[in-house]
């Protein structure tokens, strides 16, 4: 018999990032203490949290540290050695699960296991040499994208190739290890589709945001997005039949492709918060991060019905020129506007420092008036 772990009780994050942090925020709300461990002695999340662990991922000692105390224990990135899981569970609930971890953790695993339980997927092979790189490129048509099969994300460990004879140069930019070779599809849309599951079985599913990517890096999403109904339908039946398969505890996030020609295909997913599910907080009565909280705590699930329409745009480091923040107030002046930041310290090109976030009566409406603060910021940069 489960157990719900009752507000007052201490959740353990492996991982102090801005999704941690925003866990951790969820769950201080609701009346729960924190524990973060992270390798960054900077983490956002250690602000939040009552007690820090600065040690890497596959540290099982500190792993086993972080746990002895805890009620039950999460995560915010899917990177976390087995090994350590395996060591905080002596302590608590692992949730969601280290055999879900497991496959999420390397892209080459989670398409053999997506295409072993008939998940539709794009054409693609997997490759351990150049050779064999080359091989799946020009199988698959010549136009492809070869990602490295762990580590790598928001675009980096992925190179787009025309031609197979570009095969060799792929093979060593990823780092000469396996990789994933995908046909490069004719997209209508990008989305996702978000999961709650609890420890005890009761499932909901948010509807499906729309995505749009600059550089391998979510520039904007909108929830919900504007995707044909049987789309939609599609996609949340394929999110929830995964869920139920891996038997999830937690949050699970799918993102899907649509091709031009109307086919559903999977791309990745994840074991967590989603980025793309950030609009949640404004969108839907339960946000993602309480969500989170819920599910892991065997609670009951809120409702993710959307009782207005958000876009949110991510605010990355290329925005802080000379290590100065952006002029917000120039964004703020929009009605309707939010600012979110994550706490983070250097600001780089790429990094998520933050996301804008916006509501209206419909989508389209959100993400004009989100995009009209996000151009502000650029103006005063100059």
């Amino acid at each position: 018999m489960i157990l719900p772990v009752r507000p007052g009780a201490t959740i353990g994050i492996f991982g102090g990032g801005q999704l941690g942090r925003m866990t951790g925020l969820a769950a201080r709300s609701m009346g729960y203490d924190v524990r973060v461990l992270d390798p960054d002695p900077r983490a956002p999340a250690r602000a939040i949290a009552s007690a820090s662990f600065t040690a890497a991922f596959d540290d099982a000692g500190a792993a086993d540290e972080m746990a002895d105390g805890c009620d039950v224990v999460t995560v915010e990135i899917e990177t976390i050695a087995v090994s350590s899981l395996e060591a905080a569970s002596r302590h608590a609930p692992v949730r969601p699960s280290a055999a879900l971890l497991h496959v999420a953790q390397d892209r080459a695993r989670q398409k053999a296991w997506l295409s072993a339980h008939g998940v539709p997927l794009g054409p693609f092979a997997i490759a351990q040499s150049a050779e064999a790189c080359a091989d799946a490129i020009e199988s698959l048509g010549g136009r492809a994208i070869v990602k490295s099969s762990t580590g790598g994300y928001d675009g980096r460990g992925q190179v787009r190739i025309a031609t197979p004879t570009e095969a060799s140069a792929a093979w060593t930019t990823i780092g000469t290890r396996t990789c994933v070779v995908e046909r490069q599809l004719e997209l209508a849309m990008e989305l996702s589709v978000l999961v709650a599951r609890s420890a005890g079985g009761h499932l909901v599913v948010y509807p499906p945001a729309v995505n749009h990517h600059e550089a391998g890096i979510l520039h904007w999403s909108v929830l919900p997005g504007n995707v044909p109904d049987p789309v939609g339908r599609a996609a949340q039946q394929i999110a929830s039949g995964i869920a139920e398969q891996f038997e999830l505890e937690g949050l699970l996030a799918i993102e899907f492709f649509v091709t031009t020609d109307g086919d559903l295909f999977v791309n990745e997913m994840a074991p967590r918060p989603h980025n793309s599910y950030h609009g949640s907080e404004r969108a839907c009565s339960t946000g993602q991060f309480e969500q989170h909280v819920r599910a892991i705590c065997d609670l009951p699930l809120g409702v993710v019905t959307p009782t207005r329409p958000t876009a949110i745009v991510n605010l990355l480091g290329d925005l802080w020129l000379d290590g100065t923040a952006p002029d917000f107030a120039r964004a703020l002046a929009v009605p309707d506007i939010r600012l979110h930041l994550y706490g983070k310290g250097a600001a780089r090109a790429g990094r998520k420092m933050g996301h804008l976030s916006a509501t209206a009566s419909d989508g389209a409406s959100a993400l004009e008036c989100v995009l009209n603060a996000y151009h502000r910021l650029e103006p005063a940069r100059t």
